[in-house]
């Protein structure tokens, strides 16, 4: 299966989308069950698309003295688990501090809830456009990385860097108000 899978990926370089199909029906289910022994499923499938997305971006840099194609996937599949594991994780401990403390607001006093879209209100215009942006596509559009990296016809690198940033800023300028 490594020289057929090589062959793929070669043709995969050339911009031939049949063989990235074909590699993707021969690769996928390897790559999902790397990524679902790690993440959700739901969180598996969306990270799978960019896994292979990579892939198929990444085909000339393939070498096939450094691996077979199966490993080729499996260590991208990993390394794109890995990534999205430590968004998790950042994202909610980034968030751990703040809704608490926006919604404890209005039980002590009937006109937080008003102040505390103020302080959210303000704060989210300080950011810059770019961070702004997706924050708010993600958060009040309920859209994800990926949707709001394909409406912005953005790399999803860029859209979930923008997002970091951004909840970072945010944390920092509601915690100065608050």
């Amino acid at each position: 299966m490594a020289r057929a899978g090589s062959e793929l990926i070669r043709r995969m370089a050339a911009g031939d989308r049949d063989a990235f199909a074909g590699f993707y029906d021969a690769y996928a289910p390897l790559a999902f069950g790397v990524l679902r022994r790690m993440l959700p499923p739901d969180e598996a499938a969306e990270t799978l698309q960019d896994v292979f997305w990579e892939l198929w971006r990444s085909a000339a840099d393939y070498d096939a003295a450094r691996g077979t194609p199966e490993a080729w996937v499996v260590v991208r599949a990993r390394s794109r688990g890995i990534d999205r594991v430590r968004s998790v994780r950042r994202r909610d401990e980034m968030l751990a501090g703040t809704p608490s403390d926006l919604s404890a607001a209005p039980a002590r006093n009937p006109g937080g809830l008003l102040e505390a879209r103020e302080i959210l209100r303000g704060a989210l215009d300080a950011l810059p456009a770019s961070q702004r942006q997706v924050i708010e596509l993600a958060y009040f559009a309920g859209l994800t990385q990926t949707e709001i990296a394909r409406r912005l016809d953005e790399p999803l690198g860029t859209v979930k860097t923008r997002m970091r940033l951004g909840m970072e800023r945010l944390r920092g300028l509601i915690g100065a108000r608050a």
